[in-house]
């Protein structure tokens, strides 16, 4: 796997109405397509031998999903990653497909912050340590909306060990955390197709409100 850039991530506010809406409840038996969790027995045979993805298309969720837990194998890449006490630090990677990919560290009590992915499908894998992610289990409105009261029963919480990853649909909330007092994370991030923005949230209980949105040139 072969770095391509490291890179810096700075935030650019937009404006959006002031609109209070209601986000839907989840599904009874707890599923979503915007929560999907593939375990290793999911990725396709035939993205696994052909060691990326299958023939005549975009990758899928789950090939994104193999390609990221193959990734975090390999401990030179890992180990290469520059860590810093202070902040996260990333390098871009060339992932399959066409798609955008990131070997990201986490310095000990770090985290994202709540945010999507707009219509971009992803996954990632804890290369070394742990993560904490935290997730909204319905597909919230794309647009119109600048706070969102969420309602009972949508939050769900998963820790992911080292080995561990995956995958998500479009407009996937969710924020991750490393919530070790001592020691870094790593993780490989995938996305397809490549992120159009990156729409950022804060949280006061049951109240989402969108505060900035990020495009590509604010990261590349």
């Amino acid at each position: 796997m072969v770095p391509v850039s490291s890179v810096s991530s700075p935030s650019t506010p937009t404006s959006a109405s002031a609109v209070t809406a209601k986000a839907p409840a989840p599904p009874s038996d707890g599923s979503t397509a915007a929560d999907e969790f593939l375990p290793a027995s999911d990725t396709p045979a035939s993205a696994s031998a052909a060691g990326g993805i299958t023939a005549g298309g975009a990758p899928t969720a789950a090939e994104l999903l193999d390609f990221v837990r193959r990734t975090a194998r390999d401990s030179a890449l890992v180990a290469s990653l520059p860590l810093d006490p202070e902040g996260r630090t990333w390098v871009r990677l060339e992932g399959p497909g066409g798609s955008e990919a990131w070997l990201i560290g986490w310095p000990p009590g770090t985290g994202t912050g709540w945010h999507d992915h707009a219509e971009s499908t992803g996954a990632f894998t804890v290369a070394a340590g742990a993560l904490r992610e935290h997730s909204l289990a319905a597909r919230l409105p794309t647009d119109g909306w600048k706070t969102l009261e969420l309602s009972e029963g949508i939050d769900r919480t998963r820790r992911l060990e080292t080995g561990q990853g995956r995958a998500f649909g479009r407009h996937h909330v969710h924020e991750v955390l490393n919530e070790s007092a001592e020691e870094h994370a790593v993780s490989v991030h995938a996305y397809y197709p490549p992120l159009p923005q990156i729409r950022r949230y804060s949280r006061n209980g049951a109240v989402l409100r969108l505060e900035q949105t990020e495009r590509p040139e604010d990261w590349q």
